[in-house]
């Protein structure tokens, strides 16, 4: 049996970019490290938001389109997205969302604290403390590394058949069972990040994508030659499984688990480092070499955007 570490990245559908940046760089603190274009959708932005380098388990991606229908969150989908900060820091994000008039709750699960709130498209969202994972580095307006976002915690996955998403993470992407309660089953991965995923015990009704929803979770492989392994692995278990694809800081392959969600398998390499240097991050707008002749015509089209400190 395969096993990945854990959470790669996870890719979602919002509204205007530029409300984009400003909620996930001038509130939440992460970094811009990417900014480029949907490969398949040239006059689309593509974000990337991570910590100061942009590490597998702590990105998160979007497509941001301006009034496109809003999608409604349900079965076949990542429900909520779970980050991870350093201990004793909770109340430190209470007090940074209400200062933005973002509305959180607190709950528990599985004895652990969360802080649950959404961003302005209705991405559900939730902070919980965890020892685990290394510091995230980057400062950006008031939110400084000793309270900074690591990356995911994990996710909560709605299905709309949990028994078989729930194999799938078991026998297909090796994470283990480690606990249970009334309403959710909790497995883990091997790595230190992204690493706990909780699935609905019952089934949930069929979601739509749109605005406001989760498009894919992508789970981590080493390297290329571990993703090859991986695509014939997820074969042999009887799923339909793409060729890979490249998307120049990662090569990806996707398959659809009988529960109805999507999964990709992402490789570590190369990076966001291939094109720009690490103080450079996010700060131009990358295209593929087969777009590069359309820059012109490509920028045109896309709405001019930046990162704002709102802090200031």
């Amino acid at each position: 049996m395969k096993q990945t570490a854990g959470i790669h990245h996870i890719t979602a559908i919002v509204g205007h970019p530029q409300e984009n940046i400003d909620f996930y760089a001038g509130v939440l603190g992460l970094r811009l490290v990417k900014k480029t274009i949907n490969f398949d959708d040239p006059g689309t932005y593509h974000f990337y938001f991570g910590n100061e380098t942009g590490k597998p388990g702590t990105i998160i991606t979007f497509f941001p389109w301006i009034n496109a229908h809003r999608g409604k969150i349900g079965g076949g989908q990542v429900g909520v997205t779970t980050y991870a900060i350093p201990p004793g820091k909770l109340s430190y994000w209470e007090q940074r969302l209400k200062k933005f008039h973002i509305q959180s709750k607190r709950t528990e699960r599985f004895g652990e604290a969360y802080l649950q709130f959404e961003d302005p498209h209705g991405l559900h969202l939730e902070l919980v403390e965890r020892e685990e994972g290394e510091r995230n580095n980057w400062t950006f307006g008031d939110v400084t590394p000793d309270v900074a976002i690591k990356g995911f915690a994990g996710a909560v996955l709605l299905s709309v058949q949990p028994n078989k998403t729930i194999r799938t993470l078991q026998q297909v992407m090796g994470l283990e069972k480690i606990a249970e309660e009334d309403h959710f089953i909790r497995f883990q991965s091997t790595g230190d990040i992204g690493n706990r995923i909780d699935v609905k015990k019952v089934p949930v009704e069929r979601g739509s994508f749109g605005v406001g929803t989760v498009h894919h979770i992508a789970w981590r492989a080493r390297d290329d030659e571990d993703q090859l392994q991986w695509q014939r692995y997820i074969s042999e278990q009887g799923f339909g499984v793409t060729p890979v694809r490249d998307r120049n800081y990662f090569n990806a392959i996707y398959f659809r688990e009988h529960g109805e969600i999507l999964f990709e398998i992402a490789t570590d390499p190369p990076g966001f480092m291939q094109d720009e240097s690490v103080e450079n991050l996010g700060q131009h707008l990358k295209l593929p070499s087969q777009y590069e002749q359309h820059r012109r015509e490509i920028e045109a089209r896309l709405v001019p955007v930046e990162v704002r400190d709102l802090d200031k």
